[in-house]
């Protein structure tokens, strides 16, 4: 995964909605190389 510059994302932040706390997300992440952060739901990053 690149971001617009061309540039590996290192980490990603969200909250802890189930879109991003399955399974198949956290495979791609760990296999990526991509760390995630997640922050308490509906909190203005």
């Amino acid at each position: 995964m690149e971001n617009a510059t061309g540039r590996k994302i290192k980490r990603i932040r969200s909250d802890n909605g189930g879109e991003y706390t399955g399974r198949l997300i956290k495979e791609y992440l760990s296999k990526q190389g991509i760390r995630h952060e997640k922050t308490v739901p509906y909190t203005p990053q």
